[in-house]
């Protein structure tokens, strides 16, 4: 399996600590600490603020980190990105780099939500955290600078996760339209049993083991059962129409590879524009990882490209 991996990358999973979520409040303060011991670049034309937006219940607030241009001269497309962490570890300071290139390269507003995480908070409250923060960001469009025919979604592994249920969610509660979703190798099949989470054992960045840990905790012991919703793990959605234009890619050595391929698939045979990319000799998260690597940079630019393409054209937002 190592000999696979791109040269480039190998270096990086060599020296990557295993993740430890047996101790996770530990290990979350272990990455946090480290969060805060390395000095993120702000770029000189783009504005960071967080604010606080309603949440989905009575006296519950979440808060969101807003990425846009300094100066706009015109209403911008918005895109809500949802961090990764298998359900249970990050925040929205994990993606400041990248909420930047979105907002230079792309040239859209990001909105970046601090959703609750498993075990304290399982499903449904992160997706739910999600809702809200997409329906804040269509009702205060106008304050926000932003087109409300404009709103992507998009998110990697379990970000990518929240980002498939929630396109499934806002088309079924006919919530605000989507005119396009990004879930990155995304984490969707709770069932964790495809012939990739099998195949990728050991310290591949993320594995069976450590995807069976966060499944369970996300669904509190129901993953594998038939108590499971498609907007939990929406490998289980048997209805895929009607959701937007869809962008999405994987590593060849990535446990999520055959879920990710079932779902390009399925929306496909449903009648949704998808457009996905599948990189050989790449591992869980590579791009992220290994920033510098020739294949990193290459998938960073045609999803960052692909989210620059899809929002500002004018598309017809299909309804479910």
């Amino acid at each position: 399996m190592k000999n696979r991996i791109d040269p480039e990358l190998r270096e990086t999973l060599e020296l990557f600590p295993p993740l430890d979520l047996d101790n996770l409040k530990e290990f979350r303060q272990f990455m946090a600490e480290a969060a805060e011991s390395i000095e993120i670049p702000i770029d000189e034309h783009v504005a960071i603020y967080d604010r606080m937006i309603p949440g989905p219940e009575a006296n519950l607030e979440v808060r969101v980190r807003i990425y846009e241009p300094k100066e706009k001269d015109e209403r911008l497309p918005g895109l809500l990105w949802i961090h990764g962490g298998g359900y249970v570890l990050g925040t929205p300071e994990d993606n400041d780099v990248l909420c930047q290139q979105f907002v230079i390269d792309a040239n859209c507003v990001v909105v970046s939500v601090d959703y609750r995480l498993a075990p304290e908070d399982p499903y449904p409250a992160g997706l739910e955290d999600c809702y809200a923060a997409l329906q804040w960001m269509s009702e205060n469009a106008n304050e926000l600078g932003i087109d409300s025919s404009r709103i992507g979604a998009a998110g990697a592994s379990a970000g990518g996760g929240l980002t498939a249920a929630l396109a499934l969610l806002a088309r079924d509660r006919k919530g605000p339209k989507l005119c396009f979703q990004m879930p990155l190798y995304p984490m969707i099949d709770d069932h964790n049993n495809t012939p990739s989470s099998l195949e990728i054992t050991g310290n591949m960045i993320w594995n069976h083991d450590l995807n069976e840990k966060c499944w369970s905790m996300y669904l509190n012991g129901e993953n594998r059962t038939e108590n499971v919703s498609a907007y939990a793990a929406p490998a289980r959605a048997t209805d895929l129409t009607g959701l937007p234009y869809t962008y999405t890619c994987v590593g060849q050595l990535d446990p999520f590879r055959d879920e990710t391929l079932t779902y390009v698939t399925k929306l496909s045979q449903a009648g949704v524009d998808v457009e996905f990319h599948l990189y050989p000799g790449c591992y869980h998260g590579f791009e992220g990882l290994t920033p510098n690597a020739a294949i990193s940079q290459r998938a960073v630019a045609e999803y960052v490209g692909a989210v620059k393409h899809v929002l500002h054209r004018k598309i017809t937002v299909k309804n479910g």
